[in-house]
């Protein structure tokens, strides 16, 4: 039992990492990219993590872990940070390259006004529990800054995605949190959380799960430019926007002279 949390980790990056060579889709042209993302991403979401471990906001069964440790994470830890984007980032690629998900302008500036609106009432309301405080309102933030500042124009698509990970998010996640098992993988201070579960799930996670993602898809989409083997990622990315849009202004076109 003491190699669970990382035989989690695998097995979550194990599919995503194998469909990555798939001609039709050659995700793995983009690892440097994506590497290179997932280390930036990583740094504030380890030392934040680190500091709680530290606080006693959550801890690790020692049962689930092999007993190898950098600083006081449990290296399964690590690479949660790791497998976890990596595999949320390849679904988001590979959806949007076959599928439209994309919104409306105004129906994503609605939903990410809506719920970081929510976010910030609840953290601020519950500013006694750390990690529902700190996640609710850095997840609020982020999404304002690239919705409003960053003025990123996937914001829909990513709250999509995530919407269809979250099987999967249910499945690793409750196993983490003691689904199935005669003790969690990972213990959370009751008093540093509302302690509203879905199975054994935090709701507290769903959101740090959220903001993971987000903060991994914007670095993604950012690096990519900068490679030129992964050029015609990009080119593939704006066909897709091109055709959509054409498809759309086509779509009014015709209803205009219906009229």
């Amino acid at each position: 039992m003491k190699f669970l949390y990382l035989f989690i980790d695998l097995l979550t990056i194990a599919v995503p990492l194998l469909f990555s060579f798939y001609p039709k889709i050659k995700f793995y042209k983009s690892w440097k990219a994506l590497s290179k993302a997932i280390v930036l991403a990583a740094v504030p979401f380890l030392i934040i993590d680190s500091i709680f471990t530290s606080h006693g906001v959550w801890g690790f069964n020692r049962r689930y872990i092999t007993g190898i440790y950098l600083c006081n994470l449990p290296i399964e830890e690590i690479l949660f940070f790791i497998c976890i984007p990596y595999s949320c980032v390849f679904t988001y690629y590979c959806l949007n390259k076959f599928y439209d998900i994309s919104w409306n302008k105004k129906s994503e500036n609605i939903f990410c006004i809506l719920f970081s609106l929510i976010l910030l009432i609840a953290g601020f309301t519950f500013r006694g529990k750390l990690y529902t405080c700190s996640t609710f309102i850095s997840t609020a933030l982020l999404c304002m800054v690239l919705k409003f500042v960053a003025h990123i124009k996937w914001f829909g698509k990513a709250v999509s995605v995530f919407a269809l990970l979250l099987l999967p998010f249910i499945i690793v996640n409750g196993i983490l949190t003691g689904t199935g098992l005669s003790q969690p993988i990972v213990r959370y201070n009751i008093a540093e959380h509302l302690n509203i579960r879905l199975m054994t799930i935090p709701i507290e996670d769903f959101v740090y799960g959220f903001e993971l993602f987000l903060f991994n898809l914007y670095f993604y989409l950012r690096f990519i430019n900068q490679f030129p083997f992964t050029q015609y990622l990009i080119t593939d990315f704006e066909e897709n926007e091109t055709k959509r849009h054409l498809e759309h202004a086509n779509s009014e076109w015709n209803h205009n002279q219906k009229k």
